[in-house]
């Protein structure tokens, strides 16, 4: 088969998406011979390099063929950054896709919203079927947009994504939430969605004993620790904990490790000097062939969500967590996939999203209670299992070959 994916994130870029879909193609190729082409664009971060002159250029990695869309890589922390990167991906993009071979099947993720576009063109004009990938749901993530508010930008992100979805010959949802919100707020026809969550790579993670290198190369020994892995952005509600970190004052064991990057980081690490919250850390971005050992630091996770977004996104750092064997609060919405996950194998603890009392309870009472931390993670490791890279990687096979079939 030849499968065809557009997204601007991709290797070398450590956005979460980006490193799915460079799993995903790849294992398409290793396990099942295809062949796959990605309509990328350049690196924000992660990447060296400068653009070429053409409009895009050629490469290949681990048999992917890569059309490397050579668009701006502006700092995507204010808006007329992030549009100047899209709009200029999305022309490179669309010309990219007029050299690529002629494929089965066109897969258009959601970085940027507007890609979509460029995909179904391309499916309609080579006779492939088209499949869209609903990482995020649009424009309603737009709201995480601190600095730009424009409600006709967002009724023609409403009416794109509503027309992306009518025309897709199938469309991937990441959990049963996301398929309500599709089908329920933007008409989306049920009989055409597929759940495929996102994953982890559970041969790669897998459950250690307590990192003690690790925890003594960043002074964390000792502690119980609290880490929020990831993305440091504007989805994530942090402030709330760091509310929660100083309700924890009376609870000196615990420590709140902040591993990662992003827009809000700056803001946090400020507030938390400002405030003497000595029970909080930062530190960098962990490369993904070091998160187990980072992953193995922890004693608990935090998994947050903005009230509201539940459906709209899915938090894909869950499926490392459950992964790594390891416990997790999840401070979103009881409709929140992540929550259902927490209930229904008994692997977290959900509490109301932003409410930092009630954050601060959880981990103390955890940090109490290792007994059932112990529990609770072997809950998650068993969890963790049906999330695994292979069998995501055979749901998308198995539904990509179908329509090549129809």
């Amino acid at each position: 088969m030849k499968v065809c994916f557009f997204n601007r994130s991709y290797w070398p870029d450590v956005a979460a998406t980006g490193q799915l879909l460079t799993e995903l193609a790849e294992d398409l190729v290793a396990r099942f011979g295809w062949d796959v082409t990605v309509v990328a664009g350049r690196p924000l971060r992660g990447g060296t390099g400068r653009p070429g002159l053409a409009a895009f250029g050629r490469e290949e990695r681990h048999g992917v063929r890569i059309f490397r869309a050579n668009g701006t890589t502006r700092p995507p922390a204010r808006f007329a950054g992030r549009v100047t990167n899209y709009l200029s991906y999305f022309a490179s993009a669309c010309l990219a896709g007029l050299r690529v071979p002629s494929p089965d099947v066109v897969v258009a993720l959601t970085d940027p919203p507007i890609i979509g576009l460029a995909a179904l063109t391309m499916a309609r004009l080579r006779g492939a079927k088209f499949v869209f990938l609903c990482e995020d749901v649009f424009p309603e993530v737009a709201v995480l947009l601190e600095d730009f508010r424009s409600g006709a930008v967002n009724r023609l992100l409403d009416r794109l994504n509503r027309l992306l979805l009518a025309r897709a010959d199938a469309i991937v949802a990441l959990g049963e939430r996301m398929k309500r919100r599709l089908v329920e707020e933007k008409g989306a026809r049920p009989d055409r969605i597929t759940v495929i969550h996102n994953w982890a790579d559970c041969q790669a993670i897998e459950p250690r004993p307590k990192s003690a290198a690790f925890a003594a190369a960043h002074g964390l020994e000792g502690r119980f620790i609290v880490m929020h892995s990831g993305n440091v952005g504007l989805s994530q509600a942090l402030d709330t904990l760091l509310d929660a970190a100083a309700l924890l004052r009376d609870t000196p064991e615990a420590m709140v490790v902040i591993v990662g990057d992003g827009t809000k980081r700056a803001a946090l690490e400020a507030r938390a000097a400002r405030e003497g919250l000595s029970n909080v850390r930062f530190l960098p971005y962990q490369p993904k062939e070091q998160l187990a050992d980072s992953f193995s630091a922890a004693d608990l996770f935090l998994v947050s969500l903005k009230a509201g977004l539940e459906g709209y996104i899915v938090p894909s750092k869950l499926y490392g967590i459950l992964a790594a064997g390891r416990p997790f609060i999840a401070a979103v919405d009881p409709s929140c996939e992540v929550a259902v996950i927490a209930r229904a194998d008994d692997c977290g603890v959900a509490v109301a999203p932003q409410d930092p009392a009630a954050l601060a309870d959880a981990i103390r009472a955890l940090a109490r209670d290792p007994a059932r931390v112990a529990r609770l993670g072997a809950n998650a490791r068993r969890a963790g299992l049906r999330f695994d890279r292979r069998v995501a990687v055979q749901a998308y096979a198995d539904l990509f070959r179908t329509l090549g079939q129809e």
